[in-house]
């Protein structure tokens, strides 16, 4: 074994153990107490990651049975969840827009019509993530697999190539530019949907279970919709004055879209059952519940139920979708962990206790104070996920318990729990890829990524509050 993964390893082993061991609170039951430090020594695992994520949650929720802390029927219960199967069938929904040219064709189209100058290029990237993030919960995906090569080839047709030292203006700050806007634009398209990044379903089951919450896609939606927009409109103006591209204007842009169209011939088959299937999906989405009873979930379901029947994907499509079932151990692990911390009394403790801590403290400062710190956390995180579970459902009880309303803390930590990504170049799953194209240095990156985090607060905190407010959600 690598001594690396093995000091880490030990480091999680001695950790959990420890919990284990600690004297605790009479209000606490033994059973719970253990949970938690399974639990504890997961999220560990999940920060330091001596082994993938689905590795260290496998063996978790081994544990959790093999010590009997719950019955195997209680340990994988969480894998039977809708919440696991909505995010599945997400994940292989995606691969349809993937395999089949689509998203490419999204956002080539969009380029075609705005893409004449060097800021409606960074406005024509975050429209078309935009287009096609309630149907890819990954992010990696979006960012990485879909509009990173077309930002890439956009800015090298600018003659902005990180490589070429020549011309450092152009090399940085076109390609800059148009990389940061790429980034940037994926943290606020992430939290503008239910579906459009793998964590969030969790944080709909954790608010949930702390807050009594019910999150649904549409209400998800409806509560992001308008913070989201103003932030896609602030955030690419923001780079391009702070950044600023030294071409401006872009009329090729255009013409380069059309010759990649051009390249990629008429929609195929498979490109038009996937943008049925995606309009069915939204339509679905925001008024199936009231028309037909259909749930998130089961929507979900017979999108990849038609694109499998249409043949678009094969089923060795479906279960060659490796996100989809990795994402299902790990996930399923944490919602099973955290449903019964929540059974057993374990959050109605921590709330009680941490509670006491901000008491007399009104509860608008303290959960500003919570936000704050929950957003800077994400400096010593370098996985959405981790600090979702980490952080999530422990900040919100507290600030629950400080008096705030249940629907605005579960939505102001969902959202600044995808938000917080911006602020650093490992911040997320597609961090690695766009940065690792050189065109952005480590410096600025991190100062974009600070001051575009202020914005994306004052605006999803503060005019996302009065907007739900507006609308009679809290």
């Amino acid at each position: 074994m690598d001594k690396k993964v093995f000091l880490k390893s030990l480091i999680i082993v001695l950790v959990g153990a420890g919990i284990w061991n600690l004297p605790h609170s009479p209000d606490v039951t033994a059973q719970a107490w253990h949970l938690f430090a399974i639990f504890a020594a997961t999220i560990l695992g999940f920060i330091l990651q001596p082994f993938p994520m689905g590795v260290i949650a496998f063996i978790a929720i081994t544990l959790t049975a093999s010590l009997q802390v719950l019955t195997a029927k209680e340990a994988l219960s969480g894998f039977g969840t809708t919440t696991m199967w909505l995010i599945v069938s997400a994940f292989v929904f995606a691969k349809g827009f993937i395999k089949t040219g689509f998203g490419k064709r999204i956002a080539y189209n969009i380029i075609k019509l705005i893409g004449d100058s060097t800021l409606k290029l960074g406005y024509a990237i975050n429209i078309s993530d935009l287009f096609i993030s309630p149907a890819m919960p990954s992010s990696t995906a979006r960012a990485g697999g879909v509009l990173f090569p077309i930002v890439n080839s956009l800015a090298k047709a600018l003659k902005s190539d990180p490589e070429d030292r020549t011309d450092s203006k152009t090399s940085r700050e076109i390609g800059s530019f148009l990389m940061q806007v790429l980034y940037q634009g994926t943290t606020i398209t992430n939290a503008m949907f239910l579906t459009s990044m793998a964590a969030n379903p969790l944080i709909a089951v954790f608010a949930k279970e702390i807050l009594g919450v019910e999150i649904s896609w549409g209400l998800w939606a409806l509560a992001s919709c308008v913070p989201g927009i103003i932030s896609l409109v602030i955030i690419p103006y923001f780079i391009y004055k702070v950044n600023p591209p030294a071409i401006k204007k872009f009329p090729e842009g255009k013409q380069l879209a059309k010759e990649a169209l051009k390249e990629m011939g008429p929609i195929t088959y498979g490109e038009k059952v996937v943008f049925g299937v995606f309009l069915f999906a939204l339509t679905m989405w925001i008024f199936g519940k009231s028309l037909l009873g259909l749930g998130t979930v089961q929507v979900a379901m017979l999108a990849v139920s038609i694109m499998v029947i249409t043949k678009v994907l094969t089923w060795k499509d479906v279960i060659e979708e490796k996100g989809a079932w990795d994402t299902l151990v790990w996930m399923g692990t944490l919602v099973t962990m955290a449903g019964f911390l929540s059974k057993l009394g374990f959050i109605k403790w921590f709330a009680t206790s941490m509670g006491d801590s901000v008491a007399g403290i009104p509860w608008l400062y303290a959960l500003g104070i919570l936000l704050i710190v929950y957003v800077y956390a994400h400096y010593a995180f370098a996985s959405l996920t981790a600090h979702i579970t980490a952080m999530y459902a422990a900040f919100c009880a507290v600030a629950f318990a400080a008096g705030a309303p249940a629907f605005l803390v579960a939505m102001s930590f969902a959202f600044m729990s995808n938000i917080c990504m911006c602020i650093t170049h490992y911040g997320g799953a597609p961090a690695p890829i766009i940065f690792g194209a050189g065109y952005v240095d480590q410096n600025r990156w991190w100062k974009i990524g600070f001051f575009a985090s202020l914005i994306n607060i004052v605006v999803w905190v503060g005019i996302g509050s009065i907007w739900w407010k507006f609308i009679g959600l809290w």
